[in-house]
């Protein structure tokens, strides 16, 4: 099991889109592998690649962890190819840490991407994995859920984590 350090916002490689994969060989994997490992070890219930420091199109999902039926989804260069109605949800995020907010996004989504095989692979969400690939994708194009919520409540944020960079160790 190899735990990998998760980057926090304002950290640069958070902001960068990330690229492409062209070729998913065992180092891509691998990465898959430790990304699953630092997801479930948080705990949190999605990871994408920029989140450890690697600009990649990877991300990793798991909505149920903590349950006999829980099914890991491993997506290379994953997009949204439908989108339909609205749900408002608090999120959170392992990258932006102490901090959750309510959220306007998709009720449904249809994603498409790549597993570890090179196959392609398409999934059809609602609810909480609608929302978790929404977000996680979000990651992988350099934006964070604080950016989906009012420049006020944004600024508050910010200005509270100033604060706490601030403050020396105790």
């Amino acid at each position: 099991m190899t735990i990998l350090e998760i980057c926090t916002y304002p950290e640069k490689v958070l902001r960068k889109r990330a690229e492409p994969i062209a070729d998913i060989d065992e180092e891509i994997s691998r990465l898959a592998d430790h990304m699953a490992d630092t997801m479930y070890s948080a705990p949190g219930i999605g990871l994408a690649a920029n989140q450890v420091g690697v600009p990649k199109q990877l991300l990793v999902a798991d909505i149920s962890p903590r349950r006999p039926e829980s099914e890991l989804i491993v997506l290379v260069n994953p997009e949204i190819i439908a989108a339909e109605g609205q749900v408002t949800i608090e999120e959170g995020c392992l990258s932006v840490p102490d901090y959750q907010a309510e959220v306007k996004r998709h009720e449904k989504v249809t994603v498409r991407g790549l597993d570890l095989h090179g196959e392609e692979v398409v999934i059809e969400a609602e609810g909480l994995l609608a929302v978790v690939l929404q977000h996680e994708i979000d990651h992988l194009n350099g934006v964070l859920f604080i950016d989906r919520i009012s420049k006020l409540k944004r600024d508050l944020y910010k200005r509270r984590l100033r604060k706490q960079l601030a403050k020396p160790d105790s």
